[in-house]
């Protein structure tokens, strides 16, 4: 259904931009005309967020400035402390249009603002756009945001979905979310054929205190050099001082005296020093 004729009125109140096309020089009175109109198409609900996205359209295809940002600010506004119902009925709202015939730009918008607003509730909307290429990391993006074991799932079972930089932003963002589930994947990772999909399972790894992988981020950091050997040896060091931390003080220690025995080379002196200082307090 095409947007209603009062929902365009109203979208039409919206001042125009400035001349950057751009909101973010505003005066009192244009921010009070913003607020009205937002305030007014609240009212409407999921039907008025349908038609608003209704309104959107790819850059190519004309103007979508006042729609756009007026998502944006209904987002916000549905964020606020205390709109745990409203937000989630917006987010649900624009979880729903995820599925439409939609310019990818579109798409990647209204994920954005599930990002903003998001909560459990559209966790499995935003799983089925990790698959898709241009959309991946811009969902994976909101998952993380959201957090929690609903968006753990979904970025979890897309893993084995997933490819190139996709993949990347999956693993990085389950490294952030720091999810036990996914610590045999980080460490089958530590083989990948990309440099920085080691790197990031490196550092998710570390973020785990996982133990068991301890031995296999010691062979990944001595297997390679370079950028990528220097980035493996730092999630080594905090995978150590991690163990240490959580009291597995010998799978810690093991860490350290590797980079004692080997890095010798002057350029990782740090490393060493690091290494033995860590041993010595240990003790």
């Amino acid at each position: 259904m095409p947007p209603s004729q009062e929902l365009k009125a109203l979208v039409s109140q919206i001042p125009d931009p400035d001349k950057n096309g751009t909101y973010v020089n505003l005066d009192e009175a244009k921010i009070a005309a913003i607020d009205k109109t937002v305030a007014e198409l609240r009212k409407g609900g999921p039907a008025a967020v349908a038609g608003l996205i209704d309104l959107l359209v790819d850059q190519a295809a004309g103007d979508d400035t006042k729609p756009h940002y007026t998502l944006y600010l209904w987002a916000v506004r549905a964020s606020a402390p205390g709109e745990d119902q409203a937000r989630a009925e917006f987010a649900s709202a624009v979880a729903a249009q995820l599925a439409a015939d939609r310019p990818k730009a579109v798409r990647r918008y209204l994920i954005e603002q599930l990002q903003v607003a998001g909560g459990k509730e559209v966790a499995e909307a935003l799983g089925k756009a990790l698959p898709e290429a241009d959309l991946c990391d811009t969902a994976a993006r909101a998952l993380a945001a959201i957090g929690g074991e609903a968006a753990a799932g979904q970025l979890l079972a897309a893993l084995p979905k997933v490819q190139g930089r996709s993949r990347l932003s999956v693993l990085k963002k389950l490294a952030l979310l720091r999810v036990p589930a996914a610590g045999e994947a980080f460490q089958a990772a530590l083989a990948d054929g990309d440099a920085d999909v080691r790197i990031a399972a490196a550092w998710g790894i570390a973020r785990l205190a996982a133990a068991s992988a301890a031995q296999a981020m010691l062979q990944a950091a001595d297997a390679h050099e370079g950028w990528e050997r220097i980035n493996i040896t730092d999630a080594c060091m905090a995978l150590a001082e991690a163990l240490q931390a959580a009291g597995k003080k010998d799978a810690a220690a093991g860490i350290w005296r590797h980079m004692v025995q080997r890095r010798s080379e002057p350029s990782t002196l740090h490393i060493r020093q690091a290494a033995e200082r860590a041993l010595a307090a240990a003790k």
